[in-house]
């Protein structure tokens, strides 16, 4: 329990270091209402994708604490389990206490029955390799590394492509093109993200960004097409995601 919590506590630092950092970006990116009025629409709109930029690496950061939480309670439960077993084995082995000493048996003693086995012990995994090939790819990502990002992911990808956040690999490296304005690579990391890991976390975001590099490269009528699908497939989205699905439709005079 006390290493849990240290984990959970130490998880928790990490975010609340960060979080200063994301939200200076944030306040950075965003003018003020006399300023807008003297800043030309160019200016403005790059402005606005700053903000954007930003907003996406805080629910990164957010995403990541998530899971993290995730596998340390999955640790506690097995430490717990682990420990139940354990005190039941040694309360079978004990004895009765404040019974009767057992009698003497003069007859051969019959051969004692075999001990519980141990449970299982897990299968090795590189699953702790794989979080933290993840980890270090996002910090790359964090540090405006985009390269490095963008060869982390990959590697994580190439290695992990049934993992719990390969959905998230794959949109982020979709993030590490588009930053860099490769809105070619960009567009073809996040159609391959919805189409390969549609039912994962990042489906929404995956379509959605989807659409908008599609808006970027001229293409608005599949960008406006994307737009449609998005309500009908995924109408559990966030608030927020679907509120920027309609702010996308409106700046590209979708129908």
């Amino acid at each position: 329990m006390a290493a849990f919590e240290l984990k959970l506590s130490s998880a928790m630092k990490t975010f609340r270091s960060r979080l200063p950092h994301l939200l200076l970006a944030i306040a950075l990116a965003v003018p003020t209402a006399a300023a807008a009025q003297r800043m030309d629409p160019v200016y403005i709109e790059d402005r606005l994708n700053q903000l954007q930029q930003a907003i996406t690496m805080l629910t990164g950061q957010l995403e990541q604490l998530q899971y993290r939480n995730q596998q340390l309670q999955q640790q506690m439960e097995k430490m717990q389990a682990d420990y139940e077993y354990r005190l039941d084995q040694m309360e079978k082995g004990g004895g009765r206490p404040g019974g009767a000493p057992p009698r003497p048996n003069t007859q051969a003693a019959a051969p004692p029955p075999p001990a519980a086995a141990p449970p299982p012990a897990a299968a090795p995994s590189a699953a702790g390799g794989a979080d933290q090939l993840y980890n270090d790819a996002f910090k790359k990502l964090q540090d405006g590394d985009y390269a490095g990002a963008e060869r982390g992911f990959k590697a994580f990808l190439q290695s992990n492509p049934k993992h719990v956040l390969a959905g998230n690999a794959q949109y982020w490296l979709g993030e590490t093109y588009y930053a860099r304005r490769d809105y070619q690579n960009a567009m073809t990391a996040f159609a391959e993200g919805y189409k390969v890991y549609k039912a994962s976390p990042k489906g929404p975001d995956n379509l959605l960004k989807l659409g908008v590099t599609l808006a970027v490269l001229g293409r608005k009528p599949d960008a406006c097409a994307v737009f449609a699908k998005f309500n009908q497939d995924y109408p559990r989205a966030t608030d927020l995601q679907k509120r920027r699905v309609e702010q996308e439709r409106q700046k590209n005079g979708c129908g």
